[in-house]
């Protein structure tokens, strides 16, 4: 379908388990003129077999549905961009913490888009969204390239940044409680190659700001709170 001015119109798909924000969503993009939206779903149970079958330019969807309202929009988006690469995702949320935006565009941002939902009032923005996806380019709030920023200057602080990612394999190990062996047993190392990198991270970020912690607890409350 093509707009008035003759260009092809943007072809959408929507998710969102809430029927008032998916018609919302739905009506704004639609209003614009530029996009058609061609299915609009409650679920990302069928979303893979819909966008094969329908190849929209986009997918807009939420970040939680059913069944589990955990992460169902970025697990959908990491199906389609190994199936349907050349299919653009917006994932819509109400979560600004880095955590959820860091794991969508973990293995690339191309062609995807991470928006707080309270920003999908203005047109505008939803519309800038779907068509930097479309061209292949990505769109992340503001307020989650804050969090993103504040994260790394918090490792940075923390001296996270220094650890191999062999070390930092290791000290996730000890932040579940686990001793040398227990490490060595999970990571399939040696007792010597875990005593090793557990005296380098020691070395790193084990040296506690207040007399009587054990550098050990030290490291790990390092890594959680970086």
């Amino acid at each position: 379908m093509t707009d008035r001015a003759g260009s092809r119109r943007l072809r959408v798909v929507v998710v969102d388990d809430h029927y008032v924000v998916r018609e919302g969503v739905r009506r704004l993009l639609e209003e614009s003129a530029e996009v058609e939206v061609v299915a609009s779903l409650g679920s990302a149970e069928h979303l893979l077999a819909e966008v094969a079958e329908l190849q929209p330019d986009a997918v807009v969807t939420d970040i939680r549905m059913p069944p589990d309202h955990h992460m169902e929009g970025i697990e959908a988006a990491h199906a389609l961009r190994a199936q349907l690469p050349s299919v653009g995702i917006v994932v819509l949320s109400q979560y600004s913490h880095e955590s959820y935006a860091f794991e969508l565009l973990k293995d690339g941002t191309a062609g995807l888009a991470y928006l707080l939902k309270d920003r999908v009032g203005e047109p505008d923005h939803l519309l800038r969204a779907v068509r930097e996806v479309c061209a292949g380019g990505s769109m992340i709030d503001s307020r989650v390239v804050d969090a993103l920023v504040l994260r790394h200057s918090r490792r940075e602080q923390s001296g996270l940044e220094s650890l191999t990612p062999r070390e930092l394999d290791v000290l996730h190990q000890m932040a579940q409680g686990k001793n040398n062996a227990g490490i060595a047993a999970e990571l399939v190392l040696s007792s010597s190659a875990v005593e090793k990198h557990v005296s380098s991270i020691l070395g790193k970020l084990g040296r506690p700001d207040e007399e009587g912690i054990d550098r050990r607890v030290a490291a790990v409350l390092r890594f959680l709170q970086g």
